[in-house]
């Protein structure tokens, strides 16, 4: 993943799966993985992926 914590976003798509992706300024505030961009749909993690399945 290319960018810092202040240029990500997190994102759910339309089954709820939650991605961490990196975003444009103008993306930041977004919560839905379908109003990215294709190149930033490409940055995103599952986050399930990074920390496991289980919530803090």
């Amino acid at each position: 993943m290319k960018g810092d914590y202040g240029s990500m976003a997190w994102v759910n798509d339309e089954k709820g799966k939650e991605y961490v992706c990196t975003v444009d300024p103008q993306h930041l505030n977004e919560k839905k993985l379908e109003n990215l961009s294709e190149q930033e749909k490409k940055t995103c993690e599952d986050v399930n992926q990074i920390i496991g399945t289980e919530r803090w």
